[in-house]
C-alpha cells in the first residue's frame, strides 16, 4: 500500500489502513489512496466496519426475528403427509388439468381434496393428490373415477387402473415420525452446547449458542411465511444447515480468538477494532464457503423442480438453500457483534478501552499522544520531554504506529540534515 507525502508531512499506514497524517511544518495533508470494494473485501484490512455499526444489524437481525416468530405463531407450519397422516394418488398426467382433478375428487367423494399439484415436466410428468386419510372403499372408488375420466397410460403405453398408484400414512405413524424428529433436533443442540461450551470461553459460546437459535428459528419461519412443505427430508436439512452455520461460526470465532489473544498488553486496537479486523479476515472465506455450497444446492432444485419433480429432494434443497444463506448472515453480522457487545461489559475490556482511547489524540482518535505513551510506558524522562515540548508549544516528533510500514522514499531517512 503506497500514498504521496510532503516533505514536512508524514503518512502512517498500518495492515488496518490509513491510520493519520500528521504535518510538522504546514497544513498541507497527504492524499491516501482510495482502494475498490473487491480490492478492500480479497486483502481483509479491516476497511468494512461491522463492529461499529452493531446497532444497525441488531435492529435487522431482530426485525427478521420477529417476522419469524410472528409467522410460526399465527401462520404455523404446512406439515407434508409423513407428520399428519393422509393419502396420496398419483398417476401420469396426460391431458389433465388440476382443475379437471379437483372436479372429479368432488364427484367421487362429495369433499375437496387437500392439494393436487402437477409434478415434472413433458412425458413424465404426474398429477399428485393429497386428501385425508381414505378408507379403501374410498381409495378405490376415486380410482375408478380417475381411469374413467383420463384413462392414464402404464409404461407400455396402454391405459390401465395399475397407472394410478396410491400410499396413505396413518395418523399414528405421523405422529411417531414426529417425535423422532423433535428427539433428533434436541439430540442435536445438546451435544453442539456441549462442544461449544468446552470449546470456547463463556462469551462466546453464549454468542455462537444464540446465533444458532437466531438460524434456527428465522429459517423455520421462512418455511411458515411462504408455505413450504414441512417433511422428514426438511428436518434432514435443517439438521444439515445448523451444522454448516456453526462452523461458519467457529471459523470466524477462531480468528477473533486469535486476533484479541493477550489484547490487554498492548494498546494498538481496542477489542471491538480487533475483532472486527478478524471478520474482515474471515470475509472472502465465508463468502466463498457459503457460495461452493450454494451452487451444488441450486442444481440440486433445478434437478428436483423442473426435471425429476423429487418432492423429498425439492424439500431438502429448499431448507439448504434457506439455511446457507441465513447462517452466512448470522455469523459475519450478528454472532461477533454480540460476542462484541458481551465482553465490553467486563471490567477488562472497557479498561482496556479507556487505555487505547488515552493514548489516542483527540483530533482523529488515531494519533498517539507521546505523553500518555510515556507514561504508560513508565519513562519518566521522556514524559517530562513531553510535557516540556507541549508546553513551549513546539511539535513533538511524531512516532509510528506498531506495525506501520514506511510509505515511500520521502518517508525514508536520509542521515542528511534538513537546509531551511
Amino acid at each position: 500500500m503506497a500514498a504521496k507525502a510532503n516533505t514536512t508531512g508524514a503518512v502512517e499506514i498500518s495492515d488496518g489502513g490509513a491510520r493519520d497524517v500528521r504535518a510538522t511544518g504546514d497544513d498541507t495533508g497527504a492524499t491516501l489512496p482510495h482502494h475498490s470494494f473487491f480490492t478492500r473485501l480479497y486483502t481483509g484490512s479491516g476497511a468494512f466496519e461491522v463492529v461499529g455499526r452493531r446497532r444497525l444489524w441488531y435492529g435487522i437481525s431482530g426485525t427478521i426475528m420477529a417476522i419469524a416468530v410472528l409467522s410460526i405463531v399465527l401462520r404455523g407450519f404446512t406439515f407434508g403427509i409423513d407428520f399428519k397422516g393422509g393419502t396420496t394418488m398419483s398417476f401420469p398426467r396426460g391431458d389433465a388439468t388440476v382443475s379437471q382433478v379437483e372436479q372429479v375428487f368432488h364427484e367421487a367423494l362429495g369433499d375437496d381434496p387437500e392439494s393436487v399439484v402437477i409434478v415434472g415436466n413433458g412425458a413424465g410428468a404426474t398429477v399428485q393428490i393429497r386428501s385425508e386419510t381414505l378408507s379403501n372403499d374410498k381409495t378405490e372408488k376415486l380410482r375408478t373415477a380417475i381411469y374413467d375420466k383420463f384413462k392414464p397410460k402404464g409404461p407400455d403405453g396402454q391405459a390401465s387402473k395399475k397407472a394410478i398408484s396410491d400410499s396413505a400414512v396413518s395418523s399414528t405413524w405421523g405422529g411417531q415420525i414426529t417425535k423422532k424428529a423433535v428427539i433428533a433436533l434436541v439430540v442435536f443442540l445438546v451435544l453442539v452446547s456441549l462442544y461449544i461450551t468446552v470449546r470456547y470461553e463463556r462469551y462466546m459460546a453464549i454468542s455462537a449458542l444464540t446465533t444458532m437459535v437466531f438460524d434456527l428459528t428465522v429459517t423455520a419461519g421462512v418455511y411458515s411465511l411462504v408455505g413450504f412443505e414441512v417433511t422428514p427430508a426438511t428436518v434432514i436439512g435443517l439438521l444439515t444447515i445448523l451444522g454448516f452455520s456453526l462452523y461458519d461460526t467457529v471459523i470466524v470465532f477462531d480468528k477473533v480468538e486469535e486476533n484479541t489473544h493477550g489484547f490487554q498488553h498492548t494498546a494498538r486496537r481496542t477489542f471491538a477494532e480487533q475483532a472486527n479486523l478478524a471478520i474482515n479476515q474471515t470475509f472472502m472465506r465465508s463468502i466463498n464457503t457459503s457460495l461452493i455450497s450454494t451452487l451444488p444446492v441450486l442444481a440440486l432444485m433445478v434437478v428436483a423442480v423442473w426435471l425429476l419433480g423429487v418432492g423429498t429432494l425439492k424439500d431438502l434443497a429448499l431448507v439448504q438453500l434457506v439455511g446457507i444463506l441465513v447462517g452466512t448472515y448470522s455469523s459475519i453480522f450478528f454472532a461477533t457483534p454480540l460476542l462484541v457487545t458481551l465482553r465490553e461489559r467486563t471490567e477488562l475490556v472497557r479498561t482496556h478501552t479507556r487505555r487505547v482511547t488515552r493514548r489516542r489524540g483527540p483530533d482523529t482518535g488515531k494519533v498517539e499522544q507521546p505523553q500518555a505513551q510515556a507514561e504508560e510506558s513508565g519513562d519518566e524522562p521522556a514524559a517530562k520531554a513531553s510535557a516540556s515540548l507541549a508546553a513551549t508549544g513546539e511539535a513533538a516528533p511524531s512516532k509510528p504506529a506498531p506495525g506501520a510500514r514506511p510509505v515511500g522514499r520521502q518517508g525514508r531517512p536520509t542521515g542528511k540534515r534538513n537546509k531551511r
